[in-house]
């Protein structure tokens, strides 16, 4: 194990150098105005799992930032250019923002934490989960008003009522992508009887009515996240297999309704799969997260593995057609916890580290549901 450290940790800080000095230009979002790229090009998106600062990684940030506040940059240095070099970015914030490390929450965030994620490049994040309401709907406002400051959309949380109801449009190359998110529940949290729609729980018919209102609205693109299935199982369970089928089933006028759902929950990887032409991942696991633990009490490494999925969609060939995915990918991570950072796995091996049990876990994961007949490669 110390054998094993030593080289991720030696994999790490070269990767960082690496990334440092290859810093990618990141497009612009819509509320920029600067004009979109040709409408002949398509664009790429990239979709990252749970942020879920646990104790260790805050203090860790701590550290990082030189013991006066937080800095969660480094954190993510080895997938920043990833990220930033896409046209668009999403993120999964599993945890409230608080007024400290520990906040007033069960579980909460340094607010730096949204700072991190801006500088990494991400432009969206669902904020929909089973902790949206850990403190009530105070932590709504303030995570809310964090990433509003620090430059990064969000959807799935609201603070108004006109909020909820307003799509979270994005600028992605010369596509306008809409971005909804839903989670299943909310560790049994009721509503605000006041505030019913301060977190958007997943419901078939409401998801399908808000894609639909979306497209009203100008999306080229749907893309839905949604928080969904079972803890520490890599394999998507029953309810999770239903409503892929359900959602991605659902057409208007002869086009999907949805054109790609990003999976969280699950604190591990679990599979890609092309249902009804639509890709659906069904976990993409932790990109930040503490020690991990399975049902028994033991820890479970495997807790600490996530994938980047990666998509290229081009522009249909008719006005009103669908936009296509001609390039699917998804790019092995796992989160070091004794270095506190995020790896990417197959730079990490690139530069010496024995990572290729780890990468070769995730990829058993990701296509065994069939994904590699539909053209699903491991990115790099």
């Amino acid at each position: 194990m110390i054998a094993r450290r030593q080289q991720v940790a030696v994999a790490v800080a070269a990767v960082l150098t690496a990334a440092a000095a290859c810093q990618a230009q990141h497009h612009d979002s819509e509320a920029t105005g600067r004009p979109a790229p040709p409408a002949a090009r398509g664009f790429t998106l990239v979709a990252a799992g749970d942020i879920l600062p646990q104790s260790a990684v805050v203090d860790r940030a701590r550290f990082d930032a030189g013991g006066s506040g937080y800095d969660f940059r480094p954190m993510l240095a080895a997938v920043q250019p990833l990220v930033s070099r896409a046209d668009l970015a999403l993120c999964h914030i599993e945890s409230v923002y608080g007024d400290s490390a520990t906040g007033t929450a069960a579980l909460a965030s340094p607010p730096e934490a949204a700072q991190g994620l801006a500088a990494t490049g991400y432009d969206s994040c669902s904020t929909a989960s089973d902790h949206s309401l850990d403190a009530g709907t105070v932590g709504i406002q303030r995570t809310l008003d964090t990433l509003d400051r620090a430059g990064v959309r969000h959807t799935g949380t609201a603070r108004t009522d006109a909020e909820a109801r307003t799509v979270t449009l994005l600028r992605a190359g010369p596509a306008k992508v809409a971005h909804l998110a839903y989670t299943a529940d909310t560790n049994g949290v009721p509503l605000p009887p006041t505030e019913p729609w301060a977190v958007n729980l997943l419901d078939p018919a409401r998801v399908l009515a808000d894609a639909r209102a979306a497209r009203r609205a100008g999306a080229d693109v749907v893309v839905v996240s949604l928080r969904w299935g079972t803890a520490g199982q890599n394999a998507p369970d029953p309810q999770q297999l239903a409503l892929a089928s359900e959602l991605t089933a659902a057409r208007t006028g002869g086009r999907p309704d949805i054109d790609l759902i990003l999976g969280t929950q699950a604190h591990a990887p679990q599979p890609y799969e092309k249902v009804n032409g639509t890709w659906v991942v069904y976990g993409l696991g932790d990109q930040i997260t503490g020690e991990m633990y399975d049902n028994a009490g033991t820890q479970d490494p495997g807790g600490n593995l996530s994938t980047l999925g990666r998509f290229t969609f081009v522009p249909p060939a008719r006005h009103g057609g669908r936009w296509e995915v001609t390039e699917a990918e998804f790019v092995p991570q796992l989160f070091d916890i004794d270095a506190g950072r995020v790896v990417d796995v197959n730079q990490a091996i690139g530069q010496g580290a024995d990572l290729t049990g780890d990468r070769d876990r995730i990829r058993e994961v990701v296509l065994s549901r069939g994904a590699a007949k539909d053209g699903l490669v491991m990115g790099k």
